[in-house]
Parts: structure tokens; sequence; C-alpha cells
């Protein structure tokens, strides 16, 4: 998923959301990538995307820069659409397949969780046609060449050959709505997980997923914990860049005490566990006391300056 640049609309009009789904069209027959869900709101997206080949950050420069470009060229506008860098997190599939269809209900709730449609609002749930949910419940006009229904419906338990299937899935999504799930303690564990993890899945996933990375002392303690390390703090580094439009050269080439300096150091120690020694040295900011003095300038900053920087530094975390 991805939002806005200052939470603002990703989208104009209808033409700009056509202008979004024929930009993923492009990629899924470019990227070889399979879309199982999802949902256009006004100022973000959700996607649950699977990528046979493993070219997903190949994949989405390619297709948020394109869709930037082309959304400049359509509405003659100019800068960054996005806020930083998409967020993206492994879900749990193959021998459990109940977190993969857990996110996919969770994609085609959003309209409802936003009180824009479904039970209790003025219109059905399919009324919100940027989604792949009237699709799944026969509303829409054709499927998508690009979007794999059997999948999510397998997940679910239903057979996608029967002519009934839409019925069974839509009966699925009802119940959601009225709160009544099998397993809620599964579901409320994944809408955690999506908001604060780094990852979607039980235990012996986490523990797979953490062979993978870098052996760290403490990186993988808690259930909603990300990998707060020094690959999560690079990542955060090249979201910020793109946020305040500066190249890493230019970063390192400013002096200790520059504003948009001390707001990349605080968002590096505020949301990861990498040392200040580590961001001393990876901003070239010399001691590791111009750290702390980084922190205290932006965590109790009283310009204005100062305080629109770490505005923006909170949004580069998704």
């Amino acid at each position: 998923m991805c939002r806005g640049n200052n939470g603002q609309p990703i989208f104009k009009a209808d033409k700009g959301r056509r202008l979004f789904l024929a930009t993923l069209e492009d990629v899924c027959r470019q990227a070889g990538w399979r879309i199982h869900a999802y949902v256009l709101m006004s100022n973000h997206y959700h996607f649950l995307l699977e990528t046979p080949e493993a070219n997903l950050v190949a994949g989405m420069k390619w297709f948020q820069g394109t869709y930037t470009q082309r959304f400049n060229a359509m509405f003659n506008c100019r800068g960054h659409l996005f806020q930083g860098r998409y967020k993206a997190l492994p879900v749990e599939a193959g021998h459990d397949e109940s977190y993969f269809q857990a996110v996919g209900n969770y994609i085609h709730l959003n309209p409802f969780r936003a009180g824009l449609a479904g039970i209790g609002t003025a219109e059905p749930l399919e009324a919100c046609k940027w989604s792949s949910f009237p699709v799944y419940v026969g509303a829409a006009a054709k499927c998508p060449s690009w979007l794999d229904t059997r999948r999510l419906l397998d997940a679910c338990g239903i057979n996608g050959e029967i002519p009934g299937s839409p019925a069974l899935y839509r009966a699925a999504i009802e119940n959601r709505m009225r709160g009544e799930v099998p397993d809620g303690s599964l579901e409320e564990q994944v809408q955690r997980q999506l908001k604060r993890g780094w990852y979607i899945g039980g235990e012996q996933f986490r523990t797979e997923l953490g062979k993978m990375l870098p052996a760290r002392s403490d990186n993988l303690r808690g259930e909603q914990r990300r990998a707060h390390d020094e690959l999560e703090a690079e990542r955060l580094l090249g979201t910020a860049l793109e946020a305040l439009n500066l190249s890493e050269a230019m970063l390192l080439e400013l002096r200790n005490n520059h504003p948009e300096k001390q707001a990349v150091a605080w968002l590096l120690k505020k949301h990861t566990t990498v040392t200040g020694v580590w961001v001393a040295r990876r901003l070239s900011m010399g001691n590791r006391s111009n750290i702390s003095r980084a922190l205290s300038a932006i965590s109790h900053a009283t310009d204005s300056e100062r305080k629109n920087l770490k505005h923006k530094m909170t949004q580069c975390t998704g």
C-alpha cells in the first residue's frame, strides 16, 4: 500500500482511477505479477500482490514512477504524488491460507470501515466499483486479465467454478460487516500486523522470515515488531531522501545541526533499533552526541521548520 504525499488524493475523478488501473495492468504484464485483491481509496491504495518472479522492488519503482508521470501529464501537475516508498508486508500462504484470506477480506472491507458503503450505509459494498469486490460478487462487467480470484476464493473455502460462488463470497463478507467472524482473534491479529507489523502470519512464518535476515540479537522479539535493524534504517533513509527531494550526497554534506539532517537522524533513531553511533556514522554526523542533540531538537521542536520536518518524517513510516 501507499498513501498520497501529505495525505493528498492520488486520484482525480474516475479518469485518474482508470489511468491507475491501466498502469497496473502494464506492470502486471511486464513483471508477471498476479493481483488477488485491490481497492482504490481517495488518498491510498491496497493490493494483495503475488510476484512469481521475485521482482517487487523493480516493479514497484516502475509502477509508482510511471503512474506519477502519467498523472502529472494528465492533470498538469508537478512534483511528488506519493508520500514516499510503498509499504509491503509478506503474507503467510501455502500451508496456511487463513492469513491470505484475512488480508483479501480486509482489503475488500476498506470502504465499509471508512463508512462509504456496506451494511449500515446507503450503498451496498459492490457500489464501490474501484475495488475487486464487485468482480468477486458478479457485479462487474468483466474480470480484468491481471486479477486472479481463484486463490482467495479457495482460501475462503469457496469453489470459484460453481455458479453460486459470488453469492457465497458476498455472504462471507456480509458476515464480517456484521461482526460474525469465525475466528475473530485471527482477524484482530491480522489487523494489528497490517497497521504495525513487518509481516502477516504466525510464529512459524516469522521464524522462517527471520532466517532470511542478518543475525541480530533482538530484531524478532514480539509479534508486531518490524525488522528494526540496519535494513529497516536504510529503507527509511531512502524514503526520507525522496520526501525531502535530496540525494544522499546532498544530505551527507549538510552541517550536523541542519534541520533536515536532524530530522532524518530523528527518524532513524525513533523508528529502528540502530545505535546512535551507527546513525552518526551513516549520516556523517561525527560524534554520537550530535545524534542526541538532533533527537531533542526534533522531538521538542518549537520552530515551524522543524515541526513540519517532524511531520514529514512521521509520514515516511507508512
